[in-house]
C-alpha cells in the first residue's frame, strides 16, 4: 500500500475462496476488528475499520476497496432511517456512499427491520415483555425493534426527543414516535449526521445527568450501545441491556456498572458482537448478490444459520 492509503498498516485482502466484508465506520478506530468464520460451507472475513469521525478517510476507503471486497457495511451512521412505511436519508451520508460504484453498501436498516423484530419475539420467554419497563434511548433508527416492543406489550419509553434533541418530552406510544419521525426527519436529515450521533472520540465521552431518572425507571435499556452508554448514570444495578455491537471492553464497563445481563441480537464472533451493518453485509456477501436482500431473504438466512440473541450474565 502507498503512504496515501487510508487502509490500516499491514492490511491484507481476504485469501482466495473467502468472501470479504468490510465495515467502513465513522466511529472510533479503537473498536476495529477482523474475524474469520465459516458459515454454510463458505469461509468469510468480517472486518471493521473506523475512521475516528473523518468522513474523507471513509470516502477514500470506499474508493480504495470498491470492487475488491464482496460487501461494505456502513458503520457509525445510517444511510436510511425507516419509520413505518417511509424511508429517510441523511444527505451527507448519501454523498459519502456515492464513492462506492461496484460493491454494495449495507447500513443495517434491513436487519433492524427483520433480525431485531425476530430477536424481540425469541426473547419473550426469557424477558416476559408484557408490562416490562423498557427505555429506548433512541428509537427512530431501530423502528423495527420499537414497533415489536410495542406489539409485545412492553411498557416502552422512547427517548429520542430527550436524548437526541435535548427536549424533556418522553414519547410513550409507537404512534407518538411515528408522528415525531414523520414530522422531524424530513428536516433533520438535511443536517450533518454528527449533530445527532457521536462520532470519533465523542463516542467515548459520557453525558451525565441527562435523563438519568428514565434510566432509573427502566428494567431494560434497548437500542444502540454507544447511545445507551453515553447517557447512562453510574449505577445500572439489575438492568438488562438489549443491544447489538459490543466489545470485551463494553462488557467490562457494563459489569462494573452493575448490569445484570447483556443481550445482543446477534451472536458473538471472536469475543465481540458486530453491528447490524456488518451482519447485513455478511448476508449479502453470503448470497452472492450485489444489492440488499428482501426481508424474506434475510429471515430465511437468519433461520437457516440459526442466529439467535446471545445472553451474557454479568451480575446474576
Amino acid at each position: 500500500m502507498t503512504s496515501s492509503s487510508a487502509l490500516p498498516a499491514g492490511w491484507t485482502p481476504a485469501p482466495a475462496g473467502y468472501k470479504h466484508v468490510v465495515s467502513v465506520s465513522i466511529g472510533s478506530s479503537k473498536r476495529n476488528a477482523r474475524e474469520e468464520l465459516e458459515v454454510l460451507g463458505q469461509k468469510l472475513i468480517l472486518e471493521r475499520i473506523g475512521t475516528d469521525g473523518d468522513m474523507e478517510k471513509a470516502a477514500q476507503l470506499f474508493r480504495e476497496l470498491d470492487g475488491k471486497v464482496d460487501a461494505f457495511g456502513l458503520g457509525g451512521t445510517d444511510l436510511y432511517i425507516i419509520a413505518g412505511d417511509k424511508k429517510y436519508s441523511f444527505r451527507d451520508i448519501v454523498k459519502l456512499c456515492s464513492n462506492a460504484k461496484q460493491t454494495p453498501i449495507l447500513d443495517g436498516s434491513g436487519l433492524k427491520h427483520t433480525l431485531e423484530r425476530e430477536a424481540i419475539r425469541q426473547l419473550d420467554p426469557h424477558i416476559h415483555w408484557k408490562n416490562t419497563r423498557t427505555l429506548m434511548v433512541a428509537a427512530v433508527d431501530r423502528f423495527g425493534m420499537a414497533e415489536e416492543l410495542a406489539q409485545s406489550g412492553a411498557d416502552v419509553l422512547y427517548g429520542d426527543l430527550i436524548f437526541s434533541l435535548g427536549l424533556p418530552v418522553p414519547l410513550r406510544t409507537i404512534g407518538a414516535l411515528r408522528n415525531v419521525a414523520h414530522t422531524l426527519l424530513p428536516v433533520l436529515t438535511l443536517l450533518p449526521f454528527k449533530w445527532f450521533y457521536p462520532t470519533g472520540d465523542k463516542q467515548d465521552k459520557e453525558v451525565k445527568g441527562t435523563g438519568s431518572n428514565y434510566y432509573a425507571w427502566a428494567d431494560v435499556l434497548a437500542g444502540d450501545f454507544l447511545y445507551i452508554r453515553r447517557y447512562a448514570p453510574k449505577d445500572l444495578k439489575g438492568k438488562v441491556i438489549l443491544t447489538n455491537t459490543t466489545t470485551p471492553a463494553d462488557l467490562e464497563w457494563a459489569k462494573a456498572s452493575g448490569v445484570k445481563e447483556m443481550i445482543t441480537t446477534t451472536p458473538r464472533i471472536g469475543g465481540r458482537s458486530f453491528g447490524t451493518n456488518v451482519m447485513e453485509a455478511f448476508f449479502v456477501a453470503l448470497s452472492g448478490k450485489k444489492e440488499a436482500l428482501t426481508e424474506a431473504e434475510y429471515l430465511d438466512y437468519i433461520r437457516k444459520i440459526g442466529f439467535k440473541p446471545e445472553i451474557t450474565a454479568l451480575n446474576p
